[in-house]
């Protein structure tokens, strides 16, 4: 499944911000899904 990641998220993703929901951090580390983050966000 394709996930795209706002902004927050992305931040407490990289920072392992404790911020990030069990289900979240899951998602985002599950290889079968596709993480995308916007351009934006960079």
């Amino acid at each position: 499944m394709n996930y795209l990641l706002d902004t927050h998220t992305f931040i407490w993703w990289v920072n392992e911000s404790s911020k990030l929901s069990d289900k979240v951090y899951k998602i985002i580390q599950n290889n079968e899904n596709q993480i995308l983050i916007s351009v934006a966000s960079l």
